[in-house]
């Protein structure tokens, strides 16, 4: 490595679009929004989101994110890097590892990349739903095989100096369980790789949840640490304390966790840092509430808060429909286990096994997501999500992917779809 000094490179990303998941845009918009304060310069800070969310509908404060009760608005000025269906899985890999001719964007719009050498940084977050080994993007998955493999060969090629990547989605923990250890990598996920993760403040004004807890406490706890002498690790160590609803997990190269915080996110002016310092002292995160069950709830606020009788009735339509598609939802994956198993009891459909098998996993999910996409069109991913583990039971307990792969094309035969 050379004596040159290094450039900051950061990748913000959410992979989610639509009202009822506001709070993982507002949380890439806040952590924009402290990137830039800290003085990393635009040019080297890279945003992917939907951004169907400022100016939604449903919106009661057009061209206002925010990202705690009564809190900043966190939209003005962010990039729009990539929006809309530019928002995708490949094109994140391709940002990440400074593949422009990989970049798939809509006519007319700018490339824009990590051009990150063996003297650079980069810091790498991540919100939305997940579940074993998966990410979601608005149209396709981030696969944990892909992205551990896209840094694997960014760290042959030399393409930085040191990489942290902090991820919040369910099951996080199992998109960077597999991090080369030997490489110069840290990841911090919001739960291990077999739980759920919670939304927090649910807003009674806009119906929807504002934040993720790990990105609340996250984002607080840089608020409050002088970063030029906070390390990653100080930084778990607090996260371990103040996230109640999952397990913040380290994984990859855990010597990098004693590198300061500043060296990836610079640092705030002293009068900056002291009056977001001030505001912090009465955080308090709310109304905690598992990610897959968010949908449903903020459809309950609306029936309650809906007057008019054939609004409220439609509205109660639609949810007692989500029911029943969970329902759904849940025999057609017990179903695939039992066809998948036919000589013998498949494994436990509650049963949360480590996934080793990440290729094999990649191969099942996708062909599960084409064969059942009408699914992904009806109703929220997250519950879908919830429910992927029972193909790593299946993998790891030795069924084959041909094997669960026509027991998936057996049971879509059944519903009549």
């Amino acid at each position: 490595m050379s004596g040159k000094k290094g450039k900051q490179w950061v990748l913000l990303a959410a992979g989610s679009k639509g009202w009822t998941n506001y709070r993982h845009q507002a949380n890439v918009c806040h952590a924009y929004q402290m990137v830039h304060c800290n003085g990393i310069p635009d040019e080297q800070v890279v945003v992917m989101m939907y951004d169907d969310v400022a100016y939604h509908k449903e919106n009661p404060y057009p061209g206002e994110i925010i990202n705690e009760p009564n809190g900043p608005n966190v939209y003005p000025g962010v990039l729009k890097d990539y929006t809309g269906d530019d928002v995708s899985a490949g094109n994140f890999l391709a940002v990440l590892c400074g593949d422009e001719a990989g970049v798939s964007k809509q006519a007319g719009r700018p490339v824009k990349v990590l051009k990150s050498d063996e003297n650079d940084t980069i810091f790498v977050y991540l919100s939305d739903h997940g579940s074993a080994g998966v990410f979601a993007f608005p149209k396709e998955l981030l696969h944990a095989a892909d992205l551990v493999s896209t840094i694997s060969k960014m760290a042959e090629r030399q393409q930085f100096s040191k990489m942290v990547i902090y991820i919040e989605s369910c099951c996080s923990g199992s998109m960077i369980d597999h991090l080369p250890k030997t490489a110069q990598v840290y990841g911090l996920s919001a739960s291990n790789p077999h739980e759920s993760h919670s939304a927090c403040f649910y807003d009674e004004e806009r119906l929807t949840f504002l934040a993720g807890e790990f990105t609340s406490c996250w984002l607080l706890h840089n608020d409050l640490s002088d970063l030029t002498r906070t390390t990653f690790q100080d930084q778990f160590v607090y996260l371990q304390m103040k996230v109640t609803q999952s397990t913040p997990c380290q994984y990859g190269n855990n010597e990098l966790s004693k590198v300061l915080i500043s060296n990836f996110l610079g640092y705030p002016d002293s009068r900056a840092q002291a009056e977001r310092g001030c505001q912090a002292e009465n955080f308090k995160v709310t109304h905690l509430t598992p990610s897959h069950e968010v949908p449903l709830i903020i459809q309950q606020k609306r029936i309650q808060r809906e007057m008019d009788p054939e609004k409220k009735g439609a509205l109660q339509r639609d949810y007692d429909k989500h029911l029943q598609e969970i329902i759904r939802t849940e025999k057609a994956l017990q179903d695939i286990a039992k066809h998948a198993c036919p000589d013998r009891d498949p494994p436990a459909v509650a049963d949360r096994r480590p996934l080793t098998r990440l290729d094999k996993m990649k191969d099942v999910v996708e062909h599960f997501r084409r064969t059942f996409s009408e699914w992904y069109k009806e109703q929220d991913d997250a519950f879908v999500l919830s429910h992927l583990h029972v193909f790593v039971n299946l993998l790891e307990s030795g069924v084959g992917v041909a094997r669960i792969k026509e027991a998936i094309t057996y049971v879509h035969s059944l519903q009549g779809l």
